[in-house]
C-alpha cells in the first residue's frame, strides 16, 4: 500500500514549483529495519529515480513493504512540493470535526498551569542531552540513513536555533526547541517539518533527520517532550511525572499536555517570516507518533501528518486483552494504581482508571476511532509495524475504516494512506 502511495507521490513531485529545491538526478537508498521495536520491515529498500522535473520521469521502486523513515521522507517531500494545496472540504465532516477538536481543547485547558504570553528565550546547544534509559543509545542507523541533499560543507552551511518557547507557566511550561535550517536560501518561505522523539529520548536524537530536510530547504524543527531532554532532571523523571498525575490527577504528562506544547509550537511558527504557514507538517516515532497524530487533530495548522508506530485503539486494547505491551513501556504508573486499587494484579480495570486517570477520553471520545477522521481532509499517513505489540494493527481496523468514509466524503479519499 505504501508503496503504491510513494509511486503516486513521485507523479505529484514531477509537477515541481519555481521555488521548490529539486532532488539529486539519481538516488539509491538502503535502509534497514528499525532495531529497537520488533517490527517487520524489508532488510533494504531502493529507489532509483532519473532526472526529477521530468514529467515522464521513471520511478523503480522495489520491495513489497518498506522502512517508514522512507515513507515519510517521501511524504513530506509533497508538502514542500505544495502537495497539501488545494484541498476540498466537506461542510459536515468538518463540522463533526470542530466539535471533537473544541471537546479536547477543553480539556486540555482544564489542566494549564497559568497563561502567560508567548515568549522565545534564547538558549545554547545541549552537549550532553539526557537520556532516560540504560545503557544510553549512542546510534541509530534508521535516523542517520535519511538522505541528505549532495551539499558540500553541510555543516558550516547549516543556521542551528535553540532557544526556550515559554507556552505555560511553571517548569514544565519551558517549551525547548532546536531548528535547523539553511543560511542562504533563495526560498522567501519555506515549509517545515516537525520531528518528535521516542519514549526517554530527546531532540537531539533526531538531529539527523533535522539536517536531512534542513539539506533540502525545509525549516526543521524538533522539541523536547514534557518531562524528557531538557525538562527533566534524571533517569525517573518522566516515569515520576506519570506516577504523580495518578496521585494528583493536575497534570497530563502521557501525550495531552506535550500537545498543548505542540498547539503553542503552531502558534510560533506560523508567525515566523522564512516558514509558509501553509506547508507545516509534523511526524514522529512512538511516543512521538502517538503526539503528531493527536496535535494534528487538534490543530489544523498542521497540514500534513506522519505518525510512525504510535496510532493504536485504546479502547481496543483493553476490549480485546492486548493492552500489555503498551502498560509495559510505562509501568511504574500502573503499578503505583494497582496498589493503590488493592489489585494482587494489573488489569483492565486498572488499565481504564489510568487511562480516565491521566489522560482522559483516551480510551473513549478522543480515542483513534473517533480523533484520527477528524484529521481529514489534510494528508495523512500512518505507518504501524506488522508485529508490534504496542500498535497492534487489528486495533486500528476501525479507526482507518472510519477516516476513509470521512476522506472519501472531503473529496480527498488519495489524502490518506495506511
Amino acid at each position: 500500500m505504501c508503496t503504491i502511495f510513494i509511486t503516486e507521490l513521485m507523479e505529484k513531485f514531477s509537477q515541481e514549483s519555481s521555488e521548490s529545491p529539486p532532488l539529486c538526478d539519481s538516488v539509491c537508498i538502503h535502509y534497514k529495519s528499525l532495531a529497537s521495536s520488533k517490527l517487520k520491515y524489508p532488510t533494504n529498500f531502493s529507489i532509483f529515480r532519473t532526472h526529477f522535473p521530468s514529467k515522464n520521469m521513471t520511478n523503480i521502486i522495489s520491495s513489497s513493504s518498506i522502512s517508514p523513515l522512507i515513507c515519510f521522507f517521501v511524504f513530506f517531500f509533497w508538502l514542500g512540493h505544495g502537495g497539501a494545496q488545494g484541498i476540498q472540504h466537506s461542510a459536515a465532516a468538518i463540522n463533526g470535526a470542530d466539535k471533537i477538536r473544541s471537546q479536547f481543547l477543553h480539556l486540555l485547558r482544564t489542566r494549564r498551569s497559568p497563561q502567560v504570553p508567548l515568549t522565545v528565550e534564547p538558549s545554547k546547544p545541549v552537549r550532553h542531552p539526557l537520556f532516560q534509559q540504560v545503557p544510553t543509545p549512542t546510534f541509530s542507523e534508521a535516523m542517520e540513513s535519511c538522505p541528505k541533499a549532495d551539499i558540500k560543507n553541510l555543516k558550516e552551511r547549516l543556521k542551528e536555533e535553540n532557544f526556550y518557547l515559554h507556552t505555560e507557566a511553571g517548569e514544565q511550561g519551558r517549551l525547548p526547541v532546536l531548528i535547523l535550517s539553511l543560511k542562504d536560501s533563495k526560498q522567501k518561505r519555506r515549509p517545515a517539518v516537525v520531528f518528535l522523539h521516542s519514549t526517554n529520548k530527546n531532540k537531539e536524537w533526531v538531529r539527523p533527520l533535522l539536517e536531512a530536510y534542513a539539506s533540502r530547504e525545509y525549516i526543521a524543527i524538533a522539541i523536547d517532550s514534557r518531562y524528557h531532554g531538557e525538562r527533566a532532571h534524571n533517569l525517573t523523571t518522566y516515569r515520576d511525572a506519570l506516577v504523580s498525575s495518578w496521585i494528583k490527577g493536575d497534570t497530563m504528562p502521557f501525550l495531552f499536555d506535550t500537545v498543548w506544547d505542540l498547539i503553542k509550537l503552531a502558534d510560533y511558527l506560523t508567525q515566523r517570516k522564512d516558514i509558509d504557514p501553509k506547508r507545516i507538517g509534523i511526524t514522529g516515532e512512538s511516543l512521538g507518533g502517538m503526539h503528531a497524530w493527536f496535535a494534528a487533530f487538534v490543530d489544523t495548522r498542521y497540514a500534513v501528518a506522519a505518525p510512525i508506530i504510535g496510532v493504536q485503539g485504546f479502547r481496543w486494547a483493553i476490549d480485546n486483552d492486548k493492552w500489555q505491551a503498551r502498560i509495559d513501556s510505562i509501568k511504574a504508573v500502573f503499578e503505583e494504581a494497582r496498589v493503590d486499587l488493592g489489585k494482587s494484579a494489573i488489569d483492565k480495570e486498572v488499565v481504564k482508571k489510568v487511562w480516565n486517570r491521566i489522560a482522559p477520553g483516551l480510551a473513549s471520545i478522543f480515542d483513534s476511532p473517533y480523533s484520527i477522521p477528524a484529521i481529514a481532509p489534510r494528508p495523512l499517513l500512518i505507518l504501524n509495524g506488522a508485529d508490534d505489540p504496542r500498535c497492534p494493527l487489528d486495533g486500528i481496523k476501525t479507526p482507518t475504516k472510519r477516516a476513509r468514509k470521512a476522506y472519501a466524503k472531503a473529496h480527498s479519499s488519495k489524502n490518506f494512506k495506511e
